[in-house]
């Protein structure tokens, strides 16, 4: 395949360091605002390759490889995608990686491969994340994809969690030969992926191509399960399961604690407001099968990623003025710098060192107005940040009709209080004795995800679903043998 004329691939490594740089192309903003669909335009084979072309091939080991937790071999992948080897590029990815079209859109790439890159000292990053989702979006549109099966084991295994940790878990296990169910507690597998990102940030497309993958591999789905609810983990093993894999998540907004108002109308969680705003009806439970109402005013309260996702879904659903408020700067913020950039471009407003103190019902008894106060930055933290402190008599008021409140989450303790031996800390998440396999204190249990590490990257929960599988496969082979 030859570049379009126009486009040129340097091999001297000056040349690369100075190729021109154009950035992942997007629709604009007048029309993505407007729905909900993806905002990327996919890249053609030919600007691919262009951009695979500035790399400059580092010597091993790559800082890109290195920051990347999979490990990606990137270097390798940049050159076949150069020579138009879109296919051989998208298998070196499956090598290391069990979710690559989805790793490649959502991953913070300039935190990780792309913030790694020797390029961001005189030029701009190779857009690594982009040519990754390419190559394998490619490979799908062109020969498909299977996931190698092994040879049928005659173990079963039960996956709790049918998000990033537990879809890459059941990817690892089948090829194995291992028979995988997978049990949620949603309508739908997927997880954060379905029921957590925004569908203009991953399609919800993509997520269901991966799990048709899975389906067609052998992996079954049993949804609307709540395992410690409706069945609990003993009750797997009495089903003749030899081994589980907990990969639930994270998935309780935590409270915004102390302040009056959270429970008018109009107050909204941000997980509630995220699923039932982006999620298709029919893969909700039926209590949450409509819309959440989005006034003309609407705060999201909060700094991460789910902020972001919260601002940019409110304006998708005509918001007039949406604004973020954040009890540090800018600088402290924990979310995607990219993801706070497009909400600004799409017309979200940012308002620092504010916190709420109340919120304020109208003469309807729904949400008016919010009551803050100003903060300033004092000495920093345990973990290094510095603590917000009040200004006295600084309270002033923002008129809204709608508050979101995205502060994080806790995890869920159910399984915790209803499996014995199973140890858990800090309110619930489950303690593993070995962060390399996810093996915790019950043998022939294994954790992984964001129920281990609390809330984290996809990237991270779907290495650590990858390490149980190994793990559980080694655990089944060595319990056979002594058979």
């Amino acid at each position: 395949m030859q570049a379009i004329p126009g486009d040129f691939l340097p091999i001297d490594r000056k040349q690369r360091v100075y190729s021109p740089f154009r950035d992942v192309p997007m629709r604009p903003v007048e029309e993505r605002v407007c729905d909900f669909e993806d905002v990327m335009i996919p890249l053609t084979p030919e600007r691919a390759m262009a951009e695979a072309a500035r790399c400059i091939h580092c010597p091993d080991p790559a800082p890109c490889m290195l920051a990347c937790p999979t490990h990606n071999d990137i270097p390798s992948a940049m050159w076949l995608i150069e020579q138009g080897r879109f296919l051989e590029a998208a298998q070196l990815y499956h090598q290391t990686s069990s979710l690559p079209e989805i790793c490649g859109r959502v991953c913070p790439h300039e935190q990780l491969c792309q913030g790694s890159c020797v390029l961001n000292k005189y030029h701009e990053p190779v857009l690594t994340g982009a040519l990754e989702a390419f190559v394998v979006d490619y490979e799908r549109q062109t020969v498909g994809y299977e996931i190698p099966r092994g040879e049928p084991s005659g173990h079963r295994v039960a996956v709790v969690g049918a998000g990033p940790s537990g879809l890459a878990c059941a990817e690892q296990l089948v090829k194995f030969g291992h028979q995988v169910t997978l049990f949620d507690a949603k309508p739908a597998p997927g997880g954060l992926l379905v029921y957590g990102i925004p569908n203009f940030k991953l399609p919800k497309d993509v997520v269901f191509r991966k799990w048709q993958d899975l389906e067609r591999a052998g992996v079954t789905f049993v949804p609307n399960t709540r395992i410690g609810k409706d069945k609990t983990i003993d009750d797997l093993f009495a089903e003749g399961f030899e081994a589980v894999f907990i990969g639930v998540g994270t998935g309780i907004d935590a409270p915004m604690e102390d302040t009056p108002g959270t429970d008018l109308p109009g107050v909204y969680q941000a997980t509630d407001f995220l699923v039932r705003a982006n999620v298709p009806l029919e893969l909700l439970p039926p209590e949450k099968r409509q819309r959440p109402q989005v006034g003309k005013r609407v705060v999201v309260i909060g700094g991460g990623d789910t902020a972001s996702d919260c601002l940019r879904t409110a304006l998708r659903m005509g918001a007039e003025e949406v604004t973020c408020l954040y009890r540090r700067t800018e600088k402290e913020m924990p979310g995607n710098r990219k993801d706070r950039e497009l909400a600004k471009q799409e017309g979200a407003r940012y308002r620092f060192l504010t916190q709420p103190v109340r919120f304020i019902a109208g003469p309807d008894g729904r949400l008016a107005a919010v009551e803050c106060i100003e903060m300033r930055l004092g000495e920093p933290d345990a973990k290094g940040r510095r603590k917000p402190i009040p200004v006295e008599g600084s309270n002033f008021v923002i008129p809204c009709d709608t508050a979101i409140l995205a502060l994080g989450y806790w995890p869920d303790p159910l399984i915790g209080e209803t499996t014995p031996g199973l140890e858990t800390h800090n309110w619930g998440l489950i303690k593993v004795i070995d962060r390399e396999t996810g093996a915790t204190t019950r043998p022939g249990v294994f954790a992984g995800g964001d129920a281990v590490t609390g809330p984290d990257l996809v990237v991270t929960a779907m290495v650590s679903g990858r390490k149980a599988a190994w793990a559980i496969h080694r655990y089944l082979m060595e319990k056979a043998s002594k058979n």
